[in-house]
This record gives C-alpha cells, sequence and structure tokens, in this order.
C-alpha cells in the first residue's frame, strides 16, 4: 500500500481519571492543573512522548496547550514547560487493577491527590496516586503488529484473530476498543470479544480485558495475569505469549481505519477492477476487487478511490477512469455530489462520472441522469462509534434518548438497504419523533442517509431532510440546516 496518506498512525491521546471519577486537567490561566472536570475534553487531553534522552521516563504534553507536566522537588506541580526539563520526566508504573502510579523521575515522589489539591510530594502509592488511562481517540481503528509488519483481522474460518493481512482490507480488519472497568477489551467486527488465550467470546470477562501500556510510541496490551497480547506461530494467532515485559512482538500500531466502499451502477453492478485496470460495472458480488478504500482530502473535500489492486482510480486520456494511479494527483481526485441515495462523482475535467453501455466508466457526462448516479454502501463499519464536537453518542441513562456529549460511548449496530441506513442500539432502532427528536426504541428501521462530508466525518440525513446533530441540551436532534459543525460526526 503507498504510504503518501493511506497509512496513518493514529497519535495517542487520552485522559487521566483519578481515584474520585475526575479528569486531570490543564488551565489556561496561571498554567495551573487540577482533577476536577466530570468528563474528557479538550483541556483534558494529554499526549505521551518518550524521554529524549531515551531512558525509561516518559513526558506527559498538553494536547490544549502544547505544554509539559511537571513537577518540583516541594511537590508543587504545573504544566508550564514549552520545552521538557529534568522535572517533566516521570515514571509511569502500571498497577494490577489497570491504573497507573506516575512517579516523578529525578525525585521520586509520586504524583495524585483530588480537585486542586495536586501534588507530586507521596513517597507511597495510595488509591489518591492512581489514574485511570482513558483513550481519547475514535476507538475503531486497525491493529498493526509492529515486529511482523502484518495487520490484525478476524479469521472466521479459524475463529480466531491474527496478524498476518498485508493490508487492512475489508471488514475484518476493523477492531474497536472497548473501555470496561477501567480496562480495554478488543471486539471483532462480529462483535466478539478477544480473550488472552485466542478465544473469542461475546461477553467481556475478565480474560478479555487489558491493561493499555505505552513504549515508545507503540501500544502493548497486558491481560490479567500479567502477560501481553503478542502474534503467535506461523499464522500469527493474536493471544498471550510467554512475555511479562513488552518486547518487540508484543507492541502494536493503532492505524485511522479509512472507509472502505462498495459503488453500484444502474445496471445493478458492482464497480470493480477485477477485469482488467478499467473500473467497470460488471460483477454481481462484492468482494476484494469490488471493494475501494474512500479517503477524503482535509482541505479540497474531495475524495480519492484505492483499490485492493494497489492503484488509485485515475482520469485518463478519453475520459476513462482506470485503478493504476500510485501516486494522488488532480486526476485521481473525484467532487462528491449527493443526491438522496444515491452519489454522482465529478472528475477533474469538469465532467459526471457514467456508466457506458459495455459497463466502464467515463468522465463524459455534462448532466447526471440515471447513468450517472451509483449507490455507495459503506462496507468497514458493522458497528458504529460516532463522536460530535462535545463528546461521544451515548444511551441517555433511564430514557429512550441518546446523548451527543459523553465521554463513554456506546456501539451501535449498522444495517444497509437501496442507499440507506439503519441503527439499532441496545434497545431498537433509532427513530425521529416530533420536533426532531431521536429516539432508540424503535421496533421498525428508520431509513437515515449517509453523507461523507469530511475526511472521517459523515453527516446523517433524517428522513425529515433534517441533519442530526448535538444541541446545547446535549441531546441528539434531527434539526440541523446543514451538513457542518455539530451536524458532523466522526465515525
Amino acid at each position: 500500500m503507498p504510504t503518501n496518506g493511506l497509512r496513518q498512525v493514529l497519535k495517542i491521546q487520552f485522559g487521566l481519571v483519578n481515584d474520585t471519577d475526575r479528569y486531570l486537567t490543564a488551565e489556561s490561566f496561571g498554567f495551573k492543573v487540577n482533577a476536577s472536570a466530570p468528563s474528557l475534553k479538550r483541556k483534558q487531553t494529554w499526549v505521551l512522548e518518550p524521554d529524549p534522552g531515551q531512558g525509561a521516563a516518559v513526558l506527559f504534553r498538553s494536547s490544549h496547550l502544547g505544554r509539559y507536566l511537571s513537577a518540583e522537588e516541594d511537590g508543587r506541580v504545573a504544566c508550564e514547560a514549552e520545552q521538557p526539563g529534568r522535572d517533566c520526566r516521570f515514571l509511569v508504573l502500571p498497577q494490577p487493577d489497570g491504573r497507573w502510579a506516575l512517579q516523578s523521575e529525578p525525585h521520586g515522589r509520586f504524583f495524585g491527590g483530588t480537585e486542586d489539591q495536586l501534588s507530586c510530594f507521596a513517597t507511597a502509592i495510595s488509591p489518591a496516586e492512581l489514574w485511570t488511562v482513558h483513550l481519547a481517540i475514535h476507538p475503531q481503528a486497525h491493529l498493526l503488529s509492529v515486529s511482523r509488519r502484518r495487520y490484525v483481522h478476524l479469521c472466521p474460518q479459524e475463529d480466531e484473530m491474527a496478524a498476518d493481512g498485508d493490508m487492512p482490507w475489508g471488514v475484518d480488519a476493523l477492531l474497536t476498543l472497548i473501555f470496561q472497568s477501567r480496562r480495554y477489551c478488543l471486539k471483532s467486527c462480529d462483535s466478539r470479544y478477544l480473550c488472552s488465550d485466542g478465544r473469542l467470546v461475546w461477553e467481556p470477562e475478565a480474560r478479555a480485558c487489558y491493561t493499555l501500556e505505552f513504549k515508545a510510541g507503540k501500544l502493548a496490551f497486558k491481560d490479567c495475569d500479567g502477560r501481553y497480547l503478542a502474534p503467535v506461530g506461523p499464522a500469527g494467532t493474536l493471544k498471550a505469549g510467554r512475555n511479562t515485559r513488552p518486547g518487540k512482538d508484543e507492541l502494536f500500531d493503532l492505524e485511522e481505519s479509512h472507509p472502505q466502499v462498495v459503488l453500484v451502477a444502474a445496471n445493478h453492478r458492482y464497480l470493480s477492477v477485477r477485469q482488467g485496470v478499467n473500473v467497470s460495472a460488471n460483477q454481481d458480488e462484492e468482494m476484494d476487487h469490488e471493494t475501494f478504500l474512500m479517503q477524503i482530502d482535509r482541505e479540497t473535500k474531495k475524495c480519492t478511490f484505492y483499490s485492493s489492486t494497489g492503484g488509485y482510480w485515475t482520469l485518463v486520456t478519453h475520459g476513462g477512469i482506470q485503478a493504476t494511479a500510485t501516486q494522488v494527483s488532480a486526476n485521481t481526485m473525484f467532487e462528491m455530489e449527493w443526491r438522496g441515495r444515491r452519489v454522482a462523482l465529478k472528475a477533474s475535467n469538469g465532467r459526471y462520472v457514467c456508466m457506458k453501455k459495455n459497463g466502464q466508466l467515463a468522465a463524459s457526462s455534462d448532466f447526471v441522469g440515471k447513468d450517472e448516479e451509483f449507490t455507495l454502501k459503506l462496507i468497514n463499519r458493522p458497528i458504529l462509534v460516532l463522536r460530535g464536537l462535545d463528546g461521544f453518542v451515548c444511551h441517555r441513562r433511564g430514557s429512550n434518548q441518546l446523548d451527543t456529549n459523553r465521554s463513554v460511548y456506546d456501539v451501535f449496530h449498522l444495517s444497509f438497504s437501496d442507499g440507506a441506513y439503519q441503527i439499532r442500539g441496545r434497545g431498537g432502532f433509532w427513530n425521529t419523533g416530533n420536533h426532531g427528536s431521536v429516539c432508540s426504541d424503535g421496533e421498525r428501521a428508520e431509513d437515515f442517509l449517509f453523507e461523507f462530508r469530511e475526511r472521517g466525518r459523515v453527516a446523517i440525513r433524517a428522513r425529515s431532510g433534517k441533519y442530526l446533530r448535538g444541541g446545547a441540551s446535549g441531546l441528539l436532534r434531527a434539526d440541523g440546516d446543514a451538513p457542518a459543525g455539530a451536524a458532523l460526526w466522526e465515525y
């Protein structure tokens, strides 16, 4: 796979939660720190960096301020340092229950406290000096084994997960990190959890829960016995090995999961590269050759389509569309026009992509008709986590409504029918009620239209024509007039 924009290792951002369920916060005023916030927002987000001296210590940088946490010899803490000095170095000591103790490396004292009474002066670890790591990234991603340079995916035939994929292709490569009881679970695309012995189970039992550890910007997953997940044997089966300290075999990268889609033309056939370099509507089933990785440019909002054969769609002489480009250029960019349940694509020559009589694609139309419209289906999100401007979408306690400002998230199930999606939660299907309210207890599925408007973000349109957005009340509502701002969801 080309590396020009397709492979992006996620920058690990997280919050630190103390024993009273409050988040470590970096304030702009006076660069003070406290543990008063009940939820994870910008001021509560931190990035872990390795010690420039290549030692065991790490640095904590505020994502909000861009400055480093420090602890002086007398225990005073702040987030003021623009460049990391000696007082910014901490040792992370993972505890058996999954929490971290943070020890000042130069002074040997432990960091903790409550509210605005934080210090780094404790000589021993008590509950007040223990912190839970809560990832602030979107939890759906690809997992890459550092040692094998292979992607983890579900192997349905062997009933296991294995690190043996050259590319994270298809729905089987999607993993969802589930935050549960201060630990994390790895959930496969079919909603099962990975146990440390390699089994896949339907409930997150003790052996399916892991403590996260960071080493040189990489992730390691420690099980309840203190052993680490690693690819084992020729097949790369993912299970806990013998090691009680993470080496290269136990380290993983989390990579951004771009949408993978299939497209159906007016002849009811899938677009494919199965029979050569020309993109043609000539297949009756969706498999690898009919699956395309879709990436939206941050600035132009135009998209590229990358094929399993290793090439981008590109406009060629006489208006043809071939999957042969190895680099992104103007000719590989397509403008998407959302037309209800269908989408039209405009190429760099200003003309619309259409299906010719032989099924091949060409950018040769000035207007959109039946042959210029395609059904676009997202295939690598059978389970869905949505995050908006204020937080994640989650069921409201004791209600059939949905919150949009939570630090924790619920996982929803996604199904597809004729250009529209149905979303199901634990109480039933999503449906829109009076005055734009969105509930999650419907007995019948309601159709929602997904419009992929920006990189990593989707606008969701209800049957009323309004877009779903998070309002001032924190409730999910279908009352947005435009697919922007609070009506865009990270997915």
